[in-house]
């Protein structure tokens, strides 16, 4: 077994705690840590009666192809007092991120890049399915986390350095930063920017889910402008890893305790490298346990000609590694030529860290923390109907500019990316953009009043 993948879990221990499952707002001049409720929760909570509310509501969608682009308020009672842009990000645990292009070996940066796959969702392993905000044109998000260097190596010769002066960071504190913009509210897509400029690596994507509700259950799945994550590793020329999401179900409803599943196949590829992951999440039996099964390989593959799909289509002869395990638990690797399993990642100790926010004396308007402050202090204190109230005031104003500037024949243009979507999935970062994140990674909250609101 190999040993330093224990060590992950043990040190990781060290580093972050698990947080309270409380959300922290910032306050007064300080940056304050925050971790929304729902990304950790002890035991379930009773919420049956939410959600049988919530299922008399979704009936009236039953054929709908796509509830996500339907215009419909639900009252503040069956949301989670989170800003959704807060809420929807893929550092649940940032140190395996900026692991990625430590090893020598382009098999290991690979399973470097798996073990960042299968911590990124710890909200949903630890915590519980939830509705956060809807998301209001032009609102956005950014945050920093602050983690030790100290993800251990998986495969292949490795080292910790900064990418530009070659510094040892074992065991260093690493800022990473993160900005998140609603770049479009129909449909509804937003952008999204990892930066860690001392390791020298970047994430970056569309997010925009399409959701169908099948009567018992509603399916997820990408929407067409979420092409997945794209991370570059600047220190290994620029080498970049598209890692696409899979359909999940969000099942739970009629027996009101809400659960996730997923029964898919989703795909990492790495062309410069010439790698290639098939990562298949196996069906649940309709008896029995939830197994939350999933099953990969890694191989070599032809960028140019790549038509492969499933696990049973690779060649023997190509395959480097296999991959088995419980997405919510542990998952091996078994290298090519070996009968012996290595633990990738054991997630039963770890919990998402929790984020760095900027003071609220230094954010804006329409930063999300902000923006929904009134509807979270009221669903805090159980005063849902004044939630619904200012919830549906900030929707109304939402449309209202809408029809503003299309009276105008204005388009509406972002603020910290170049377009509202890309055809290739990979937002661009705008000056402002490149600033904000220049700005987050000193410390420096300060940026000016957005000229133009979206809400």
């Amino acid at each position: 077994m190999n040993s330093s993948s224990h060590d992950l879990s043990a040190r990781q221990d060290r580093v972050s705690p698990a947080p309270s499952t409380a959300t922290s707002t910032a306050s007064g001049d300080a940056p304050t840590v925050s971790i929304p409720g729902a990304y950790v929760s002890d035991k379930a909570p009773d919420d049956s009666s939410k959600l049988k509310t919530l299922l008399s509501i979704l009936r009236k969608f039953i054929g709908v192809a796509d509830i996500a682009s339907v215009r419909f308020s639900l009252p503040a009672q069956l949301l989670e007092p989170t800003p959704n842009l807060e809420y929807w990000n893929y550092l649940d645990r940032p140190e395996t991120f900026i692991s990625i292009g430590d090893s020598e070996d382009g098999l290991g940066r690979m399973l470097a890049v798996l073990r960042f796959w299968f911590t990124k969702d710890l909200k949903y392993v630890k915590g519980k399915p939830c509705k956060p905000y809807n998301s209001t044109l032009g609102e956005f998000f950014r945050c920093n986390w602050e983690v030790e260097d100290n993800a251990p190596p998986i495969l292949g010769d490795s080292k910790k350095v900064t990418a530009t002066t070659s510094t040892d960071t074992t065991n260093q504190v690493v800022r990473v930063s993160y900005i998140t913009e609603q770049t479009s509210h129909h449909p509804p897509v937003s952008a999204f920017f990892v930066d860690c400029p001392v390791k020298g690596i970047t994430a970056r994507g569309f997010d925009q889910l399409s959701a169908k509700f099948t009567g018992t259950s509603i399916r997820v799945t990408p929407g067409a402008h979420n092409l997945g994550i794209f991370i570059t590793i600047q220190s290994r020329d620029n080498e970049e890893y598209q890692l696409t999401h899979p359909a999940a179900h969000l099942g739970g409803l009629i027996r009101g305790s809400l659960s996730v599943t997923v029964s898919d196949t989703c795909f990492i590829t790495c062309p410069k490298a010439k790698i290639k992951v098939i990562l298949q999440y196996q069906e649940e039996s309709w008896l029995g346990r939830t197994q939350n099964k999933v099953l990969g390989v890694i191989y070599t593959y032809d960028p140019e000609n790549d038509n492969r799909t499933r696990i049973k289509e690779v060649p023997e002869d190509d395959v480097l590694a296999k991959l088995e395990g419980c997405w919510t638990d542990q998952v091996h690797y078994t290298l090519a030529g070996s009968k012996d399993p290595q633990l990738l990642v054991d997630l039963k100790p770890l919990f998402p860290t929790p984020k760095i926010v900027p003071p609220s004396t230094s954010q804006l308007p329409n930063e999300s923390q902000r923006f929904w402050a009134g509807v979270t202090s009221a669903i805090l204190n159980k005063q849902f109907s004044q939630a619904t109230k200012v919830k549906q005031e900030l929707e109304e104003r939402q449309r209202e500019k809408a029809t503003e500037r299309a009276e105008r024949q204005v388009e509406w243009k972002p603020r910290f990316f170049e377009n509202a979507v890309t055809a290739d999935g990979r937002p661009e970062l705008t000056d402002e953009g490149r600033r904000a994140l220049k700005g987050l990674q000193a410390e420096d909250w300060y940026l000016e009043e957005s000229a133009v609101q979206g809400a």
